[in-house]
């Protein structure tokens, strides 16, 4: 979970680093073709997600279908939002994490580095309860039902 101090700057250091970029890009060629070139990222972006996204659903589709579990694909499509929004949000940095977010090498990447954080490896033999020599704990017993 992310502090409340890091959620307030990050609310304010992004819009101030795309004011800033914002600035330098317009100085350099423009407020128009700055505007333009801000409008033209959303537009590619857009498309690039829609197409990344149907990509991502066929995948998501053929691990089911082998009776896999589609963690990955399901990591990849949040990617694929979360790239999409960050390139509807105007401005530069935005535009280039939200780029990041939707090439598939480097949406693969962070989704690998995600599934090795959140995935939890299975508990090594032997280091489960006393008496029991590959961990796992068997209950013997029996049982008989009362109806009323």
């Amino acid at each position: 979970m992310v502090p409340f101090p890091a959620l307030l700057l990050l609310f304010l250091l992004v819009p101030l680093v795309e004011i800033y970029f914002l600035i330098v890009v317009g100085g350099w060629i423009g407020a128009l073709p700055t505007v333009l070139l801000v409008v033209a990222t959303a537009v590619a972006g857009a498309a690039l997600a829609r197409h990344q996204g149907f990509a991502t659903l066929q995948r998501l589709q053929a691990t089911l279908a082998r009776g896999e579990a589609p963690a990955l694909e399901m990591l990849e499509g949040v990617l694929l939002l979360i790239g999409a929004v960050l390139l509807l949000t105007p401005g530069f940095f935005t535009d280039l994490a939200g780029f990041v977010c939707l090439v598939p090498a480097t949406r693969r990447w962070l989704a690998l580095r995600g599934l090795k954080r959140i995935i939890v490896p299975p508990s090594p033999p032997g280091s489960g309860p006393p008496g029991s020599a590959d961990g796992s704990r068997t209950l013997e017993g029996e049982f008989h039902r009362e109806d009323d």
